[in-house]
């Protein structure tokens, strides 16, 4: 039995009423939400492996727009299945087969698209979580349209030289207890970037904490954990406020 590579536990999740609203860009949904007043910056929220209508990430997206930048997160499985706690491990590897994070090219293309042409952003940041932190260490290597970004636990693949020469600033988050993600890979990450890396580019490991652990609402967040999952959002809010 290998551990599941992504799926913390969801648990009882408290119900979330969401501030945004769902929009259809091109061939793709996406929950969108606007701050109060008009700015030319925003964030665009990669989902995990549970999708784009996953109550804990709309709270993430939310909580981007209550710091000024218009945030959204598309479908970037594309009217497909998300993976959902019922589903069984044994399937997962070939449920990953046909939702590659290193495959979103074209979808973050047609938001950048969209959000340039339709909200009139100067600037886009970008930040995602577990699959989407995979996917935002491949975007921030591959387009230089995004600002700044930051991968909060994506599992770190495929070592070859072209993965740290990130385009942009890039903020990797981590918990020491992640089951998918040993220190041993990530000081490994620290070295090659230090190696490689020609933008500002930062690590941190949030102490005690397991994958998955920055997303949670705070009424689903353990006492003990709450610190912690308060100083890793207001780290990334941080970084994108730095450079977006």
């Amino acid at each position: 039995q290998m551990a599941d590579p992504f799926l913390y536990n969801t648990g009882e999740r408290s119900p979330y009423g969401c501030l945004g609203t769902e929009v259809q860009i091109e061939y793709l949904k996406a929950y969108v939400c606007r701050p109060s007043f008009f700015t030319d910056k925003a964030v665009i929220v990669v989902h995990d492996v549970f999708g784009w209508q996953f109550p804990d990430i709309r709270y993430i997206v939310d909580l981007m727009a209550g710091h000024g930048y218009i945030a959204i997160c598309p479908d970037f499985f594309k009217g497909t299945a998300p993976w959902t706690s019922i589903d069984h491990w044994a399937d997962f590897p070939d449920w990953m087969k046909n939702h590659d994070p290193m495959k979103v090219d074209k979808e973050a293309d047609v938001v950048l698209k969209y959000l340039k042409e339709q909200c009139d952003a100067k600037k886009i940041g970008i930040v995602g979580f577990s699959w989407g932190g995979m996917a935002v260490h491949h975007l921030m290597l591959k387009n230089p349209q995004l600002t700044a970004g930051v991968s909060l636990y994506g599992r770190i693949v495929r070592d070859s030289e072209e993965r740290y020469s990130l385009l942009n600033p890039t903020f990797f988050i981590f918990g020491e207890k992640d089951h998918t993600i040993s220190l041993d890979q990530v000081f490994l990450l620290e070295d090659k970037l230090k190696q490689y890396c020609k933008v500002p580019y930062k690590i941190k490991v949030y102490p005690g904490q397991v994958h998955g652990f920055a997303q949670l609402k705070p009424e689903d967040m353990k006492p003990e954990d709450k610190p912690y999952i308060e100083e890793a959002r207001r780290d990334m809010i941080d970084w994108i406020k730095m450079f977006v």
